[in-house]
């Protein structure tokens, strides 16, 4: 197990998530002061490769540079604030579902009975056995 390798890839990720989530925020305000430039962007973004982030950026550098530092600035905001304590929130989250899970594949194999979160419709629907 790589964890350097696993931190790098996670870090890109969120980098690439944070990206998108400026993106959207950059749309947002641009409906309220500049609604062409607004569908722009968003007609930009539904073309452009946004799950990677640094591409996306790259291809925005291109096409239009104030747009692009623009998104650039917002998300290194976001980032600012979330880094903070998103760390914590993920593992607590992954713990509090990993309980979760656990608790219900328990409830699964000892009561025999489907949970409540499960829907009968899909566990006999013909051919999905």
């Amino acid at each position: 197990m790589d964890l350097k390798q696993i931190a790098k890839d996670t870090a890109k990720v969120m980098s690439s998530y944070l990206t998108y989530q400026a993106m959207r925020i950059v749309v947002s305000q641009l409906n309220e002061t500049n609604p062409p430039l607004a569908y722009w962007l968003q007609n930009f973004s539904a073309t452009a490769k946004i799950q990677d982030g640094e591409a996306y950026i790259q291809a925005l550098l291109h096409e239009k540079p104030d747009l692009a530092i623009r998104i650039m600035t917002v998300r290194e905001h976001i980032a600012e604030e979330v880094t903070e304590f998103l760390p914590e929130m993920v593992l607590t989250g992954i713990m509090q579902a990993n309980i979760d899970h656990r608790k219900q594949y328990l409830e699964r194999t000892v009561t025999g009975l489907p949970l409540p979160d499960s829907t009968p419709e899909t566990e006999t629907e013909p051919g999905s056995g």
